[in-house]
């Protein structure tokens, strides 16, 4: 059966892109990063307030420029004792522009001298699908990860925050899990598990239109698909 849409992926961050092809790749559609387009569509500011502020701005902006239905996100660490920094501003922590080790050098200086049980957090990841083809709302969903921040780096997986997060029940590092593993509990996993049936329902709507069309065209049946 011919996938019904191609479901673009509207992040440019090679890890990301990993993760969401490993979480959406039994739906049944085409994924498409955004760097397989042929032409490089202008960077969103993301200025939002929230996660899903930024999620939605990556989602409309993709979904207009390309008339793609469109999977954004936006995700980040959450610190209790900071607040809940660094959040929306988890990659540019540090500066803008900043890798992910000068990020990590800055959070651990800043809980350099705050006990264990004080460095409680969680990733926390919102999705949202824009279909530019309807006047339905964007669909969105919510996952989160909670654990510790560790003292040091541990573990050479994943990307971002990853070496510094202890999952909690895990005793391991974000970073030291299996990615498997992790396709099953992180804050990504979670959101992606809510975002997987609304998409499949959507596929599956759109393959009924097409076939209807060609029943009302042809006036005959269409061939299954």
């Amino acid at each position: 059966m011919t996938a019904p849409f191609g479901l673009l992926l509207a992040t440019t961050n090679r890890g990301k892109v990993a993760e969401l092809t490993a979480l959406f790749g039994d739906v049944g559609l085409t994924l498409v990063p955004m760097s397989a387009l042929p032409t490089k569509l202008p960077p969103v500011v993301e200025d939002g307030a929230t996660f899903l502020d930024n999620a939605l701005l990556k989602a409309h902006a993709a979904a207009r420029a390309t008339g793609m239905v469109t999977l954004a996100e936006d995700s980040g660490l959450e610190v209790d004792v900071l607040g809940g920094r660094p959040g929306v501003r988890s990659a540019r922590f540090a500066k803008e522009g900043a890798t992910d080790a000068e990020n990590n050098a800055l959070l651990l200086s800043m809980l350099a001298d705050v006990d264990d049980e004080q460095r409680t957090a969680r990733f926390k990841c919102v999705m949202v699908l824009v279909d530019p083809w309807s006047n339905t709302e964007p669909f969105v969903a919510e996952g989160r990860c909670e654990g510790v921040i560790a003292r040091e780096p541990q573990g050479s997986g994943g990307f971002g925050y990853d070496p510094l997060f202890v999952v909690s029940g895990e005793n391991k590092t974000m970073a030291e899990i299996a990615e498997d593993r992790k396709n099953e509990i992180s804050h990504r996993a979670r959101a992606a598990a809510l975002v997987v049936p609304f998409i499949k329902a959507l596929a599956q709507e759109r393959t009924r239109a097409a076939a209807d069309l060609v029943s009302s065209s042809t006036g005959r049946d269409p061939t299954p698909v």
